[in-house]
């Protein structure tokens, strides 16, 4: 079978601020604040009931950093169908997503200071055996650590760092292990893609952090694609930032499996989200799109056939 590649395009100029567990984005240079720590949040575990499975340099978890977390509740359920459970420790707004009783989402407020321009975004949590180890390796090959390790009851160990080139991720070890290799259902994350100026440059970053089996793919209209794959499952996907956007900040984006991706996007636009990439056939055979919410956090959508799977050649 032929390893399976997504591709997708650019995203807004993201950087970081840090504040306690989420993320501010800023429009000027990787910046990291000293998180400010609250009591910890009782977050609820990865996977119930627990499961001995880890599968590193998987996405296992996405987390919403938003200063408006109930239109972000609203949008996101009208869309997706997602219900919440909503937490709180000390003035800290929490929501968890779910899609029927399978948790999908973490939702974060996060107050935008007055006269500061910060773009609300989506983080990735990477599966790692070793949170701390990861933080040593990423350190090594340089990154940067903008959350320093940090444990979470029932929930585990997690850490925020960025890439060489300021791509924000965050790396988790979770108490109750990693979800299985299942195909998601349409309204879970389905497939993350690096979008950045230099693949080859970086994947060796990549490579050293999560031990990443890497698939160099037939280019497109000239452009390069590299797959990442691990436990012979493909995992994502770094393609190259477009020429017709230079200055674009290098971005994880994650998709959501969906059953059109035209109409979601359509359907996006009309609860008040645009369109950042219009929706395209993609070298798999189904379409893609790139959407932003209302407060725009960018995210994708991807049609994906249920006689489709992710696995490849070991």
């Amino acid at each position: 079978m032929d390893p399976r590649h997504i591709s997708s395009a650019f995203v807004n100029d993201r950087t970081v601020r840090l504040s306690r567990r989420g993320l501010l984005l800023a429009g000027a240079g990787l910046a990291c604040a000293t998180p400010v720590i609250a009591a910890p949040l009782q977050l609820p575990p990865l996977v119930t009931p627990a499961s001995p499975e880890r599968h590193a340099g998987k996405v296992v978890f996405v987390e919403l950093v938003t200063p408006d977390i109930a239109a972000a509740k609203q949008f996101y359920a009208a869309l997706f169908g997602w219900t919440y459970r909503d937490l709180q420790a000390d003035g800290f707004v929490y929501a968890q997503a779910y899609l029927g009783q399978r948790a999908v989402a973490g939702l974060v407020q996060r107050a935008i200071p007055a006269g500061e321009h910060r773009q609300p975004a989506w983080l990735s949590f990477l599966s790692v055996p070793n949170v701390d180890a990861a933080r040593a390796t990423a350190l090594q090959n340089g990154g940067k650590v903008l959350f320093e390790p940090r444990d979470f009851p029932d929930r585990g160990r997690e850490a925020v760092l960025a890439d060489p080139r300021g791509a924000v991720f965050a790396v988790l070890t979770s108490s109750s292990g990693d979800p299985p290799d299942v195909l998601a259902m349409p309204g879970d994350w389905i497939w993350s893609s690096l979008i950045t100026p230099d693949p080859d440059a970086d994947v060796a970053f990549y490579k050293a952090l999560f031990n990443y089996d890497v698939f160099q793919l037939p280019e497109r209209n000239g452009v390069q694609h590299l797959m990442l794959a691990s436990d012979g499952f493909a995992r994502a996907s770094m393609n190259p930032l477009p020429a017709s956007a230079p200055n674009a900040h290098p971005s994880w984006v994650d998709f959501v499996r969906v059953e059109d991706a035209v109409a979601m996007a359509s359907k996006a636009m009309s609860l008040g989200g645009r369109v950042v990439v219009a929706p395209r056939v993609d070298r798999h055979g189904g379409k893609l799109a790139v959407l932003a919410d209302p407060q725009g956090a960018v995210f994708g959508v991807l049609e994906w056939p249920s006689t489709e799977t992710k696995e490849v050649p070991r």
